[in-house]
């Protein structure tokens, strides 16, 4: 599961024919000034989340997309094999449009791409949803805001495309809508929309009412062209649709959508993941649940457009006690087109399935096969040099059938390239995987799977460290733990282990090779697992002390005392404990409220702070007892953000509070918190850190994420705050930035900064190497 934010805004919009209009325009001059910086991710090399969808473009050798639930769109660079992130310019306000649920590229015209963009259909994105639309491959963007919300990072995100463009005439889109809103179409060019009111089954499946993420009405699935019912300039006459129902899903319009009707025999039970029109079949992959994550049943079917037959074709037929999976990513190969491949959706024990079939789905060959258990055969080798932390530290007992790294999970695309049949990418949780030699399949020979994300960095990021030596970041991110970094140009060789998440992380300031970080420990795996784990050697390796504060479930934030000889954990669940034997035995705090945020002084070893509720807190005896402090005027709600400044005792920044309560800033202590002044020049701030000081200075520079002079961006202040500079800009705005930042304690002018989707990012100023 991603983080999610919960921004509140109000937007209302009451119009069935929409217009348009520019986004990313420049913004009005900044008072606080501004000073160019280099913008480049910190290499993971995989990507480290979900890609629910890759499209090649038809008529266009090397034109390829892939779309990210919570990280934007990417654009193929085929002269280096890399992606090229095309939707950085989106700022805090708009951050919903991050989230792409739907991708089309124009076949017509290859220059023009759009997408469907927007992260929730429910009530933590409350922006309406837009089409957006280029024509130039996705380097600058129009946009259209729909009267309804879009679900890039919603249930069924790899189901698709829901939007699709007329291969006949390229001025005709249609998208398929979540929420029961329906089928709508454009006839110039994406610019404005209308409902095709005559389309008779919005798509009613509900995987789950009993909460409002998975309890939206999950909408039409996919679109698809019969290209051969029109010509060149006039609009394609046979359209199918797949719609998430479990009886009647199947739709086909003969008349250029003016109506539509059921398509007769088709097959109930199930959800259509994918529907792929090739030679005159029709084929479509069903599962039970809509993915990405669920899916235990299901079948692929092909339906003959000529005569109407349906024929089961599934690999594996539901009705088989060995399809616990159900079918998702589907495609055919232009070059071949009896050659077709299916994924299991979720085939989490002992691994992944791709079949593969060249005779219109008659016949069937596996990936990796059963032989005499524990053991497989397999027709791939699978290279993960690029990113060698993808085995995620799995360590698999000889009886097993398992190995690492695994071929995917949540496989809801996979594509053959059409205009080369050796060339197939597929998304996974993780990763984009690959092969350039996949028709050695068919010959006997094993297919070369490697790593084919380079550039798609696309991890939600929950906190960083910069220490003042070893090496220069360690990270928690979502979904795959967090890494520590020697040099951030460089794919790191493995995760943070055991446990598997990382909520937050910190270091002893006199002592930074002393780590500390906390996640969520798999108790049901393992009833001796540990939430927190211990480094001693500035992240190289963890252990897990021997104990932990009784009851917890892991998560919340961790503090090191300046030279390590305690710790402060203020878990979610049991309250805020405190441990002066490495962890050997834990006691709870007094003084200080269950879930507060707590942190250590940089420099007096037995100092810690708090804060919770608007009210601040301290501790001289090393995390036994707190007490509250006379501060007033503290945030109460909304991101809470506080670190101590390194070399000055009871120097305190603290970022935090919203828009709805009022109380929204960036304050500063010089007494321990005993009182905070807030800044006038600072409106907003939700995250501040601290790097090298400026040359000439002392204090160390100030980072945030801000808005100052009512513009929104990521500021440096080189005198403690009493003036500032932007050093992001339009282009390089990447969403909500409240989770992390830091600044590089060796660097001067190096910040590290948080985002949710697109990783690490990391700025210097321009012209420094």
């Amino acid at each position: 599961m991603r983080k999610l934010f919960n921004r509140m805004f109000v937007y209302t919009l009451a119009a069935v024919m929409i217009g348009s209009f520019m986004i990313g325009a420049p913004s009005k001059t900044e008072a606080a000034g501004s000073q160019a910086y280099a913008w480049r991710n910190v290499v993971t090399g995989a990507g480290g989340g979900f890609v629910p969808g890759i499209i090649y473009n038809a008529t266009e050798p090397n034109l390829i997309y892939a779309r990210t639930d919570i990280g934007g769109a990417y654009r193929w660079n085929p002269a280096n094999s890399s992606w090229i992130p095309l939707l950085d310019f989106v700022g805090w306000d708009d951050w919903g449009k991050t989230g792409v649920d739907a991708l089309a590229t124009d076949p017509v015209d290859p220059n023009r791409v759009y997408i469907a963009a927007g992260t929730y259909t429910n009530e933590w994105d409350p922006n309406y949803g837009y089409i957006m639309r280029s024509t130039d491959r996705g380097d600058t963007w129009q946009a259209t805001q729909l009267p309804f919300k879009v679900g890039g990072n919603m249930p069924g995100r790899s189901i698709g495309e829901r939007l699709v463009i007329d291969p006949n005439k390229n001025s005709i889109l249609y998208f398929g809508a979540r929420s029961g809103n329906g089928l709508w179409k454009s006839a110039d060019y994406g610019v404005t929309w209308s409902k095709v009111t005559s389309f008779p089954n919005p798509g009613n499946y509900v995987q789950d009412p009993s909460n409002s993420y998975q309890g939206d009405i999950f909408g039409l699935a996919w679109i698809t062209f019969d290209k051969s019912t029109g010509t060149s300039g006039n609009a394609t006459q046979t359209i199918y649709a797949g719609v998430g129902d479990k009886g009647t899903s199947i739709y086909r319009s003969t008349d250029g959508g003016a109506t539509w009707s059921a398509v007769p025999g088709q097959p109930t039970g199930y959800l259509p993941h994918h529907g792929v029109l090739s030679n005159g079949n029709l084929y479509i992959s069903y599962s039970d649940g809509i993915g990405p994550y669920d899916g235990t049943k299901g079948d692929l079917w092909k339906f003959n457009t000529a005569n109407g037959a349906w024929t089961n074709i599934s690999p594996v037929p539901s009705s088989s006690s060995d399809n616990y999976y159900g079918y998702g990513g589907l495609a055919v190969d232009a070059q071949h087109p009896d050659t077709i491949m299916v994924a299991s959706l979720n085939s989490w024990w002992p691994d992944a399935i791709l079949f593969r079939s060249t005779d219109a789905g008659a016949t069937w060959t596996r990936i990796w096969d059963w032989a005499r258990y524990p053991n497989r055969t397999f027709r791939y080798t699978q290279d993960i040099s690029a990113a060698p932390w993808l085995d995620l530290e799995a360590v698999y007992d000889a009886r097993s059938p398992e190995v690492a790294p695994k071929l995917g999970w949540m496989i809801g695309d996979l594509e053959i390239d059409p205009f080369n049949s050796d060339r197939m990418m597929y998304g996974t949780g993780a990763t984009i995987y690959g092969t350039n030699n996949l028709t050695t399949w068919d010959s006997g020979g094993k297919i070369n799977i490697t790593v084919m994300a380079k550039g798609l960095e696309e991890m939600a990021v929950i906190d960083l460290i910069s220490p003042p030596s070893g090496a220069p970041l360690i990270s928690a991110v979502g979904d795959v733990s967090g890494f520590r970094h020697d040099d951030v140009t460089v794919a790191p060789a493995k995760i943070l282990a055991n446990p598997s998440s990382t909520t937050s992380l910190d270091y002893a300031e006199l002592k930074p090779s002393y780590m500390a970080r906390v996640g969520k420990a798999d108790y049901a795996a393992n009833s001796r697992a540990k939430s927190i784990a211990l480094s001693s050697d500035g992240g190289s390796t963890w252990s897990n002390p021997s104990a932990e504060p009784s009851g917890t479930t892991g998560g919340g934030n961790i503090a090191v005392a300046a030279d390590g000889s305690s710790l402060v954990w203020s878990t979610p669940d049991v309250g805020v404990f405190y441990s002066k034997s490495g962890g050997k035995s834990w006691a709870a705090s007094t003084g200080v409220p269950a879930g507060a945020k707590v942190a250590a002084d940089r420099v007096n070893k037995s100092k810690f702070y708090a804060l919770s509720a608007g009210k601040f807190y301290v501790s001289t005896d090393g995390g036994t007892a707190f007490t509250q402090t006379t501060a007033a005027g503290l945030p109460t709600a909304g991101a809470l953000n506080f670190k101590a400044m390194p070399g000055v005792e009871g120097d305190i920044w603290l970022a935090g509070g919203n828009e709805t309560s009022g109380v929204y800033g960036l304050w500063h202590s010089t007494n321990s918190g005993a009182s905070f002044t807030k800044l006038a020049n600072v409106q907003e701030a939700d995250v501040v850190g601290f790097g090298k000081a400026a040359p000439g200075q002392t204090y160390m520079a100030l980072y945030v994420s801000a808005k100052i002079d009512n513009v929104r961006g990521i500021y440096r202040s080189d005198d403690a705050g009493a003036t500032w500079v932007r050093i992001n800009d339009n282009q390089h705005q990447y969403g909500v930035t409240n989770s992390a930042i830091t600044g590089d304690p060796r660097i001067y002018g190096r910040v590290y900064i948080g985002t949710n989707g697109r990783g690490i990012i990391y700025g210097d100023p321009a012209g420094n190497p």
